[in-house]
């Protein structure tokens, strides 16, 4: 039993070198971000700025395969059965990994158990907009006007059902307890073109696509769905400070690998990918395009997303919200 006891020992002491070395050398060939979006996008930007920081650091090519549609579910699945190596890091949006467990009952991957969480990149918050020639000047104005007239209040989201701009509005309108219509767009451009033109008055979308807006003037900003005030706009209130304690809506962008990938490894990429949403470069791009930076590590992006994971999932669940 000695002996055996004693081989067991060497044999798990030569696998761990073995993973460190592995570690040690990582990465020693060109490594995939797996993109569960078309180009073009918050999500798609944000992995190139990593793609072209992480090359420089890693001495080896870092490149975006974008595996759009499908509700993203065709890219995580290939990111779940790739090797776990190190090699082939998913980087993980809010529609895919945050809200897809509560929206789809038979989802084939499931974001917890099949992989490892890396790290965060950032947050798009999304804020309530109004027409500038509405009678709507803050957040308060648009509560009363619901509650005078309950069911004709139309709250516009530009995003189609299931998507955070949509599950935002329902978010507020349940933790405001409003009787309101909801009017779901395709995207941002058509419902920000509507908006502008007067169609509708009120419109729930991200700060990336209001912000253009907002400087021009064209739009007038009433509430932003962050724990704090955005650095870009400063003097619009939270939806938290003007009477919703804890409110928070965001889409965001984190990085995760298949399970069971070396330990080591995750604790280099989660490194280095800080060392990058760190960079004054980085970070001022991010904030142009309506971002926030999230520099949270594996232990705290986890925790993270298994909240939202939670918070979507209820919130589908109690307004009976449907994939289209």
């Amino acid at each position: 039993m000695t002996k055996i006891f004693l081989r067991l020992l060497a044999l798990c002491a030569f696998a761990l070198a073995g993973l460190q070395a592995h570690a040690d050398t990582f990465p020693s060939k060109p490594v995939r971000l797996l993109v569960p979006t078309p180009p073009g996008n918050a999500l798609d930007i944000s992995a190139r700025l990593l793609a072209d920081r992480l090359s420089v650091i890693w001495q080896q090519s870092v490149y975006v395969e974008n595996r759009g549609g499908g509700a993203g579910v065709p890219a995580m699945m290939a990111g779940k059965t790739s090797a776990a190596d190190g090699y082939t890091i998913v980087v993980g949006p809010s529609s895919t990994v945050g809200i897809n467990p509560g929206l789809f009952p038979k989802l084939p991957y499931d974001p917890l158990k099949d992989f490892d969480m890396v790290g965060g990149i950032y947050l798009g918050p999304i804020m309530l907009i109004a027409n500038p020639k509405s009678p709507y000047r803050s957040l308060q104005d648009v509560v009363a006007a619901a509650r005078a007239a309950p069911g004709r209040t139309a709250l516009a989201f530009g995003g189609p059902l299931g998507t955070t701009q949509h599950l935002s509005m329902e978010l507020f309108r349940h933790s405001a307890q409003l009787d309101v219509i909801g009017v779901p767009y395709k995207g941002s451009a058509a419902a920000m073109q509507d908006l502008v033109g007067g169609q509708v008055d009120l419109l729930f979308d991200s700060v990336a696509s209001a912000l253009p807006q907002i400087k021009a003037g064209t739009v007038r900003p009433l509430a932003v769905a962050t724990a704090q005030r955005m650095p870009q706009l400063p003097d619009v209130p939270t939806v938290a400070e003007l009477g919703y304690p804890g409110f928070e809506a965001v889409s965001w962008g984190g990085l995760m690998v298949p399970k069971g990938t070396p330990q080591a490894v995750i604790d280099r990429i989660s490194a280095d990918v800080r060392r990058v949403v760190a960079d004054p470069g980085v970070r001022e791009q991010m904030l142009e395009r309506g971002l926030l930076p999230d520099g949270r590590d594996a232990r705290d992006w986890l925790v993270f997303v298994d909240a939202e994971i939670g918070k979507w999932g209820a919130l589908i669940r109690t307004a009976d919200i449907k994939p289209e």
